[in-house]
């Protein structure tokens, strides 16, 4: 059986491009953002609040820092809606203080709600 070319490049364009979404990770949130992740090494001990632009408003967080770690993160503020995006807000405060990071991605299903949460951890971390 005789492939031509076109058919060739068609299937490895198919097959190549979910690879290359995949490597591509959350580096192209970094640069969509234009923000470097902030690093809580820097900051003194103590509470920091911050907020940030969900999908149903303002989300606003504290966050406290002890021993350059992210100690707590509370939910101080939000009008996310509770099964979606306040179940998502849940799921990524888990896990910023698993990781020591707001480097995370999104909630699929809640990406906005996603965003204002990570950038309310952001605020709070960059501006003491």
């Amino acid at each position: 059986m005789r492939v031509n070319r076109f058919s060739f490049l068609l299937f490895i364009a198919v097959f190549t491009a979910p690879l290359l979404s995949v490597c591509a990770g959350s580096s192209g949130r970094k640069a969509d953002r234009g923000v470097s992740r902030p690093s809580p090494e820097t900051l003194p001990d103590g509470e920091y609040e911050g907020s940030g632009r969900g999908y149903r408003g303002t989300i606003r967080v504290r966050v406290r820092i002890e021993a350059s770690e992210i100690a707590e993160i509370l939910i101080t503020g939000s009008g996310e809606d509770p099964s979606v995006g306040g179940a998502a807000l849940e799921e990524l405060l888990e896990l910023a203080l698993m990781y020591q990071t707001t480097d995370l991605d999104a909630v699929s299903g809640a990406t906005e709600s996603s965003k204002g949460f990570l950038e309310a951890v952001e605020d709070a971390i960059l501006s003491p």
